[in-house]
């Protein structure tokens, strides 16, 4: 059931035992700069940490899922490079495990993807329960609310409803209704809901992927460039002015200002530029004694 506070109902994460910290993440928004977070995942896995819970908004909320079905980092990095190799393999993916009609996916007006939900299931790792219950670990996902204009937090019930209703970028996506709100992207309202862990863990860790201002690309951008430009700028002041309310323990952003929402398939060059962040998470990690080598 989605829930309208900042409050998760999820229940508060007892105290780390045996001297060691222990650790929430939260995954923020950025489509496909997101896919940086993977890195710090494989971070957490070489490191042998594994967060008590999750936050995650937009793309953050769809690797976090990956994450907290039990999936490690580099097989999340697999699916991605598996699912974005060539331009053909998603298609293919698509209407292998697409039990619907087109007349279902496509609407007759702009945004294009109506079954969002249906579309992400197609798409998703295999290894996704069906709901938030089946996880490994604990998961907080944000949405927006279209009417009432406030977040909304899901942390039980069906799941890729949720993530649907989480990622359902106007322009691309069309809004989901659950339990009788209709629901776009989360961003909106929280596109790095790190304040959703309060109280949660030891640590709280933010990987923000939402880049900042760019160099100019000598042209202007299209009709579809402009609305997601747009709703990234809104995206970054909403995260400027959550900072400065207060910050997590620990903050990484990682070097994706180069790459656009829609650049999946750069995905190795994103890879590639934002290596520098896994070196980064585990030195404050460890400066947070996180990580302890031969420790508990």
């Amino acid at each position: 059931m989605p829930d309208s506070t900042n409050a998760s109902p999820l229940p508060a994460v007892p105290q780390a035992q045996h001297g060691t910290a222990s650790l929430a993440l939260a995954l923020g928004g950025g489509g496909a700069r997101g896919l940086a977070h993977i890195l710090v995942l494989e971070a957490l896995d070489e490191l042998g940490i594994k967060p008590r819970v999750i936050a995650g908004t937009s793309i953050g909320a769809l690797i976090g899922a990956a994450y907290a079905a039990g999936m490690s980092g580099a097989e999340i990095r697999a699916h991605c490079q598996d699912l974005f190799q060539k331009r053909t393999e998603i298609l293919k993916r698509f209407f292998t495990r697409w039990d619907g009609n087109l007349a279902e996916l496509w609407g007759s007006v702009t945004p294009p993807v109506s079954a969002g939900d249906r579309l992400l299931k197609a798409l998703l790792p295999p290894a996704l329960p069906a709901t938030f219950e089946a996880l490994t670990i604990p998961l907080i996902v944000v949405a927006t609310d279209f009417y009432a204009q406030d977040q909304q937090v899901i942390s039980e019930g069906p799941l890729i409803e949720a993530l649907t209703a989480s990622s359902a970028l106007p322009t691309i996506i069309r809004p989901i209704e659950i339990d009788g709100r209709v629901l776009i992207d989360g961003g909106f309202v929280n596109p790095l809901p790190f304040d959703l862990l309060s109280g949660r863990a030891d640590i709280i860790a933010a990987i923000d992927v939402s880049a900042g201002a760019q160099e100019s690309r000598g042209k202007s951008p299209s009709f579809i460039e402009s609305i997601i430009g747009a709703t990234q700028i809104t995206l970054r002041s909403i995260i400027r002015e959550k900072l400065r309310a207060g910050a997590p323990d620990i903050l990484i952003r990682p070097n994706v200002g180069p790459y656009r929402v829609l650049d999946f398939y750069k995905f190795e060059d994103i890879f590639a530029a934002c290596a520098g962040c896994k070196d980064e998470f585990k030195r404050a990690l460890e400066a947070r004694m996180l990580y302890r080598p031969g420790g508990d």
